[in-house]
Order: C-alpha cells, then sequence, then structure tokens
C-alpha cells in the first residue's frame, strides 16, 4: 500500500473544510480533515507545501511511523496548524487500513465498547420561550442531552445564540449552527462577564423547572471568565446538576483550575482549542478537569487522541469529543470510530451539517433515537464527491471577537 497520490481539497459548502485525500498503488483512498475555523488557508499551505511530497512513496500501513516523522521531523512542532496537518494525514491512513482490512476503524482499535454514542445538540434562545422551543426542537430530533446558550440582556450579540438577523453576511444561517461569517473582517460582539453570571443561573432554574431534573445539561463559558469567576459561576450552577461546565476559563492557563476546583463541584470540560497531550497533561494528572473535549481534526488525528484519552482513563476522566460543524464529515466520522472503541467515552457533541455539505461528504453513520454509530463500512465511512466539492471555493471568512463596554478586546 505505497502512496502514489496526495491532494488537498478546499470546498465550501456549508462553510470552508480542508480535506486531504490520499491514494495508494491499489488504488484505496483516505480521507482526513484539517479544517482550522477562520485559519483554513494556513492548513492548506502547510500541507500542499510542506507535507504532502513527504508522503509520495511512503507505506501507508505504517501510521504510527508516519506520525513520529511528521511530527519530529518538523523541529517547529505543536500548534493547531501543524497537529491539523497531521491530523489529516493519520485520519487518511486509517481510513486506508480499515478499507484494506474491509473493516470499519473501530474494528481496528479494539472493537466496540458499546452500542451507541450518547450526543448532545445545541439548544438557544434570546429569551426563555425561545430557548424552551430550541429545547424541544432537538428533543424532537431526538437528542437526550442539551447544550443550553442564552442571550443576556443588555447584550446585542453573543457567543452560540441563533440568529438569522444580526449578520447579514450569512443572511437565513443560524448562527449557533456556523458562527464564522464571509466577510473580509470578523464580526464584533459585545460582552459583560458580570451580566452573564448573573443572568444565567436564572435561565437554568427556568429551564430545571420547565424540563425537570432527567435532562442532562451542559453550558459552554467559551474562555470569557477569570478563574474566580468561573468558581463563582460553577457554585451558582449546583443546584441544577449540569453535565458538564465547558471552558470556564482561558485554557492558556491550566493552574487556574485549581481555583476553580477548589469552589466548585460541578463537572468542568475543557480542551477544545489544545493541540497535543501535553496540553492535557497537567490538568488531567491533577484531576482539575472531567471530560476531555480536543478534537480529532485540531489533535493529530486518532493516534494521538488515543493516547490522550487512555492516559485520561488513568484518572477516571472522560471523553466529550468537540464536535460542531467546524469539524467535516470525515472529522466527525473519526471521532465516531475512536468513541465507539475506547472505555471512558463520555458523550459526543453533534451538529448536524447542512445539506450542501452532506452531499458534499457522503456518509455511513446513523443518529438514532440520541446516540450515533459509524456504521459498518470499511475505513472511516466518508466518501468525498469531487464533483460536488467543486462547486463550493473557497470564501474567506472569520470567527468573531468580543469587546467590553469600554472597547477592550476579550475573550469570545
Amino acid at each position: 500500500m505505497i502512496i502514489q497520490k496526495a491532494d488537498v481539497i478546499v470546498t465550501s459548502p456549508d462553510r470552508n473544510f480542508v480535506t486531504l485525500r490520499l491514494e495508494t498503488d491499489d488504488g484505496l483512498v483516505g480521507l482526513g480533515d484539517a479544517t482550522v475555523n477562520g485559519r483554513e488557508l494556513a492548513v492548506v499551505s502547510y500541507l500542499r507545501d510542506h507535507v504532502v511530497q513527504l508522503l509520495i512513496g511512503r507505506d501507508a500501513s505504517r501510521i504510527e511511523d508516519t506520525w513520529q516523522f511528521l511530527y519530529r521531523s518538523a523541529y517547529w512542532r505543536r500548534g493547531p496548524i501543524t497537529m491539523a496537518s497531521i491530523a489529516a494525514v493519520d485520519m487518511a491512513l486509517w481510513d486506508i487500513k480499515g478499507k484494506a482490512a474491509g473493516m470499519p476503524v473501530y474494528q481496528l482499535l479494539g472493537g466496540a465498547s458499546r452500542t451507541g454514542l450518547l450526543t448532545y445538540g445545541h439548544a438557544s434562545g434570546r429569551d426563555n420561550d425561545e430557548l424552551f422551543d430550541s429545547v424541544r426542537e432537538h428533543q424532537e430530533l431526538g437528542y437526550k442531552a442539551i447544550r443550553i446558550q442564552a442571550a443576556v440582556p443588555g447584550l446585542k450579540s453573543i457567543y452560540g445564540i441563533a440568529s438569522n438577523v444580526t449578520f447579514t453576511a450569512n443572511t437565513g444561517v443560524r448562527y449557533d449552527h456556523e458562527p464564522a461569517q464571509r466577510g473580509a473582517l470578523p464580526a464584533e460582539e459585545d460582552w459583560d462577564t458580570r451580566s452573564y453570571l448573573r443572568h444565567i443561573p436564572t435561565v437554568f432554574e427556568a429551564v430545571r423547572s420547565e424540563f425537570g431534573p432527567q435532562l442532562p445539561l451542559l453550558h459552554d463559558g467559551h474562555h470569557r471568565m477569570t478563574p474566580i469567576q468561573a468558581a463563582r459561576l460553577g457554585k451558582s450552577l449546583e443546584p441544577y446538576d449540569l453535565f458538564w461546565l465547558e471552558d470556564v476559563t482561558p485554557a492558556e492557563n491550566p493552574e487556574a483550575l485549581r481555583l476553580v476546583r477548589q469552589h466548585t463541584t460541578t463537572p468542568l470540560a475543557i480542551g477544545e482549542i489544545f493541540n497535543t497531550v501535553w496540553d492535557f497533561q497537567q490538568i488531567i494528572r491533577e484531576q482539575l478537569i472531567d471530560y476531555v473535549r480536543g478534537a480529532v481534526t485540531h489533535m493529530g488525528g486518532i493516534t494521538h487522541l488515543k493516547k490522550t484519552l487512555d492516559y485520561a482513563a488513568q484518572y477516571q476522566i472522560k471523553s466529550g469529543m468537540h464536535g460542531p460543524t467546524d469539524i467535516s464529515p470525515v472529522g466527525m466520522a473519526a471521532a465516531m470510530h475512536l468513541g465507539m472503541a475506547i472505555h471512558n467515552f463520555g458523550i459526543q457533541e453533534y451538529m448536524k451539517h447542512g445539506a450542501r455539505t452532506d452531499a458534499t461528504f457522503q456518509q455511513s453513520f446513523t443518529f438514532v433515537d440520541g446516540m450515533l454509530h459509524p456504521g459498518e463500512a470499511a475505513g472511516l465511512g466518508v466518501e468525498l464527491n469531487l464533483d460536488e466539492a467543486g462547486k463550493y471555493p473557497y470564501e474567506q471568512a472569520y470567527l468573531p471577537y468580543n469587546r467590553l463596554a469600554d472597547g477592550t478586546v476579550h475573550d469570545w
């Protein structure tokens, strides 16, 4: 299984995706996801200019050796661009190996540890009535666990709230479906942490009153709080029994989570912007989190994220893999296969892609009664329709950013 062809494909059906397509001399094709939301072309250059030529002539079956070669030979290593590029190669090689074996990838990882993957969806609203409607819509779709994001009085637009009005560049596209707005400049949002800390507990009180104690609820703080503010939020949400509280404080300072842990028993999830096991090492070893939020796409692929989750398992920490729509169907499939095989699976984030994306990336997975399954197709179970991909060229897009009332740039 010698790699004879490597192509980097950029397509933008509902948003921009970067896909690596490898082909072997015996005709096997493997796909990998290298999408880094808002910085897609940086990964394209890394792959096209520095990686694909290193793959031609290599044995596609040597996954671990190729991973170590790409990581260690670069010298300037780690970081989202490098690790997303390696992840794409790693996924594609696992896809090829599965097809060569005639087996889904999860079988090669040790076989199924469960019958399906519990998922959570994203509900949001500009007021409680709209939020309740969104929760019910997700329940009707089958979701058994739901993330709750709510507008804050006095703020015009904030992370995670569905909106077809505020941003005209993506008219008609739900904001919580794809926050990256197409255009030359990023959208500016506003933020006030004190208002948020006062309001969010009242939202969860209302949701619990409306939907009862059984529904697993999640919430994303999106790195916007200081450690003591995060501790206050976690403590104030304890009566509402959250499944987890995500990204409560900027992840660049993992020691901050010690302070949060001292003040709240609300379970913590973090790591969607992490890229290696070394980013997680301290917070896993000190048991400062309960769920690893790493993404296969951004953490060097199946090979490296599996090692991270095996390490986390020693401390009874579970997976909670990142899975919004900026992870392509290829990356989502890789996450599903890994989630099926590991013992310490927790939950999988899952946002449905748009119809054009589904036509471009043809998938074998199923979503039934709130549970995902990657399917039994050989490899990852995703095929790229090149004709469809060719219809949607790259369009520049940026994630938003925040400013405080006094004009200071703040974490989004």
